[in-house]
């Protein structure tokens, strides 16, 4: 027995089945409502069983009200994934569920989940909405190349984002009443590529009533995306100002740059990117510039900020950490030997945000751009971004943990290393065989 004060609970939306061992109470399975005033009183008949821990699954949202009564009250809740508890096969019901959860955590054969600190939570939260909006706002712009290509208004092959500068002025003149393709080409901008004829010519089409109505309702819809998106951005800098500055361990001892190598050039802010000084928070909350790796921008690093925070201890090393967010391969191993190879279920956010990092270095002239143009030439695609994926988050980890600055070294280096293992490679292969590589006389 690890845990002797243990009990578990079966979260549910209208009601929790909470279990404690059998000697401590005459019912010790109990159920009590969703409401705050029940939850205290469930935490009231906890303290009175002497149960100090108890263990409960991540089911939905409904955990995170339970949880917070539970820790006020002194009692250390285990947040556990479901993939973990699962009950042998037959009848399953609340009462069996919560008495299940009891047990194995009686035993220590839960794990409990990451969770950031509280004012990580917060920037989260903010996060995520943001995040939503972007991904709103998005649908609202196909929707007007929809509208305008149902009146054969060829805009988007003329300007590639309508959501610009050039597109937004087209697009908000014809709304207006303007109809005149010379007069809104006029409105492009002088850096769009097509001239001012090409772009008159993809403006002329059937102007219908009803069509232009549904462009008018997008367009509203899509400035109330983008003020909502604002409102994000002044919560989340004052979210992001509340937090402590950061200084790691390491970030005195910064490594020399070796011979060839070089610091990456300023990245370019992203469209969506919010409109403050988003990479010097980030710099001062984490104590480390993700934005030094490339293909890592102020965006990744944001999403691993609100997502994990700036402190990493709770992984005891770039494995675990590779690991828990699904980038480690998964193998099922019998008598030392690989029998199955399981492919995680779900996809973390992190994660995710690192796989469309890896993905921008294919044409990159970095040291990782190298790697991961080498890597697409072993596997497949989704493989090689993958593995990409996990080596960019290794990164990250040794920046956060020893707070040392990454410096590039550029695709020449890389090739030269390799060339030198495929050296060292050939000559072994050759010793095995008895023989001696000879260089070619020029």
């Amino acid at each position: 027995m690890v845990h002797g004060d243990a009990g578990g609970i079966d979260v549910g939306s209208e009601s929790h089945f909470v279990a404690v061992p059998a000697d401590r109470d005459e019912q010790p399975v109990r159920e009590f409502g969703s409401w705050t005033g029940d939850l205290r009183r469930m935490a009231e008949w906890l303290h009175q069983c002497g149960i100090q821990t108890v263990a409960l699954q991540a089911t939905g949202v409904y955990w995170i009200g339970l949880q917070e009564v539970l820790e006020e009250a002194g009692i250390k809740v285990y947040v556990v994934n479901a993939r973990g508890t699962k009950n042998l096969p037959g009848r399953k019901s609340d009462v069996q569920e919560c008495q299940w959860l009891m047990k194995l955590h009686t035993y220590g054969l839960l794990r409990d989940s990451f969770r950031p600190p509280e004012e990580i939570r917060a920037v989260r939260t903010i996060w995520r909405q943001r995040g939503r909006l972007v991904e709103e706002a998005g649908r609202t712009v196909q929707q007007m190349q929809k509208a305008l290509t149902k009146m054969n208004v060829q805009l988007t092959n003329t300007i590639t984002d309508i959501s610009g500068v050039s597109g937004q002025a087209i697009i908000r003149a014809i709304l207006k009443g303007e109809r005149d393709p010379k007069e809104l080409a006029k409105l492009r901008n002088e850096r769009v590529r097509a001239s001012e004829e090409e772009v008159a010519l993809s403006l002329e089409g059937k102007w219908r009533e009803d069509v232009i109505f549904e462009l008018r309702q997008v367009m509203a819809a899509y400035d109330f995306y983008q003020g909502q998106m604002k409102e994000c951005d002044r919560e989340l800098e004052k979210c992001m100002a509340a937090l402590p500055d950061r200084e790691n361990e390491g970030s005195k001892a910064v490594a020399a740059p070796e011979e060839g190598s070089k610091r990456k050039r300023r990245k370019p802010r992203s469209k969506n990117e919010p409109r403050f000084e988003l990479g010097a928070e980030l710099q001062r909350t984490l104590g480390a510039d993700l934005s030094c790796i490339d293909g890592i921008s102020n965006m990744t690093a944001q999403m691993i900020l609100s997502e994990l925070g700036p402190d990493l201890s709770a992984f005891p090393d770039e494995d675990h950490f590779t690991s828990w967010l699904q980038l480690a391969p998964k193998h099922d191993i019998t008598a030392g030997k690989v029998i199955r190879k399981v492919k995680a279920q779900g996809r973390h956010r992190v994660a995710n945000a690192l796989r469309m990092s890896a993905e921008t270095l294919s044409r990159s002239d970095s040291y990782l751009g190298a790697r991961y143009r080498r890597l697409r030439g072993r596997m497949d695609g989704a493989k090689a971004v993958k593995a990409m994926a996990r080596y960019l988050a290794c990164l990250v980890y040794r920046l956060l943990r020893k707070g040392k600055e990454y410096v590039d070294r550029g695709e020449q280096y890389f090739e030269t290393k390799r060339q030198e293992r495929e050296m060292r490679a050939l000559k072994r292969r050759a010793t095995a065989l008895g023989m001696s590589l000879v260089p070619v006389a020029e």
